[in-house]
């Protein structure tokens, strides 16, 4: 954790997985530009701490996969006293195989990176967020809603996020927490390069000769449902680039 953790707050704190590039770092510098107190979190040290120093944040080291790097997590956290906004943003791809040659350690960890690593840090930081009528977004995928070829593993996990985004929004309707889902579609971001395992030319040609959204344009999103007031609830929104449909 950055020094900053020792300041008095009277700003609103956000928690941003996944925070180390693309949309969680995007995220991170929107909900900073706006007031927020921004904590940072991600698996990658380095990058972190670079982020949470740029936006004057907090930074602590998070696998969404680990029950004991979570539980360290909310200590962490709880020093804060409070929480009012969860992006849960850690997730990604494996492989593009169809099912038949299906990599089953790379499913597995599809879906213990986007579904109980959701999961894990919804149920350990929700008592903060119940205290403070707080606002969790899920980032989701266009693959949660359209089935690819090659996609069965990362499709069944994006659809298995949407199914428990779904269900938390019906079993806490009563209670004073939100939850929103953005799917985005195609994103110019390193998603690509760990789908393909580092290779470049794979991952460059995802996004060749085409318009794709940048991790700012997603930031975006998450600012302005962060911004809404606690009676609105966003559901989903679904954020493609215009020749995608």
């Amino acid at each position: 954790m950055t020094e900053n953790s020792n300041a008095t707050f009277t700003k609103k704190i956000a928690v941003v997985t996944g925070g180390s590039s693309g949309i969680g770092a995007a995220t991170a510098e929107a909900l900073a530009h706006d007031g927020w107190y921004v904590i940072v979190a991600a698996r990658r040290q380095d990058r972190i701490k670079e982020v949470a120093e740029r936006i004057g944040g907090s930074a602590i080291e998070l696998d969404v996969t680990s029950d004991e790097s979570v539980e360290r997590l909310v200590a962490e956290v709880a020093k804060f006293g409070r929480v009012d906004l969860l992006v849960n943003n850690a997730g990604g791809a494996k492989g593009l195989d169809p099912l038949r040659e299906a990599n089953i350690e790379d499913w597995k960890w599809m879906y213990d990176t986007n579904v109980l690593g959701t999961v894990r840090v919804t149920k350990a930081l929700y008592p903060l967020l119940l205290a403070s009528e707080g606002l969790i977004v899920n980032i989701g995928s266009m693959a949660a809603l359209n089935a690819y070829a090659g996609g069965s593993g990362y499709n069944a996990a994006k659809f298995g996020l949407r199914a428990l985004t779904r269900s938390m929004r019906l079993e806490e309707v009563e209670n004073p927490v939100r939850i929103t889902e953005i799917d985005p579609g195609r994103v110019a971001t390193d998603f690509s390069l760990v789908r393909f395992k580092g290779d470049q030319d794979k991952a460059e040609a995802v996004y060749g000769d085409k318009l794709n959204l940048t991790a700012g344009d997603i930031a975006e999103a998450i600012r302005w449902v962060a911004s809404l007031p606690a009676h609105m609830n966003i559901d989903s929104m679904n954020i493609m680039p215009r020749d995608q449909a």
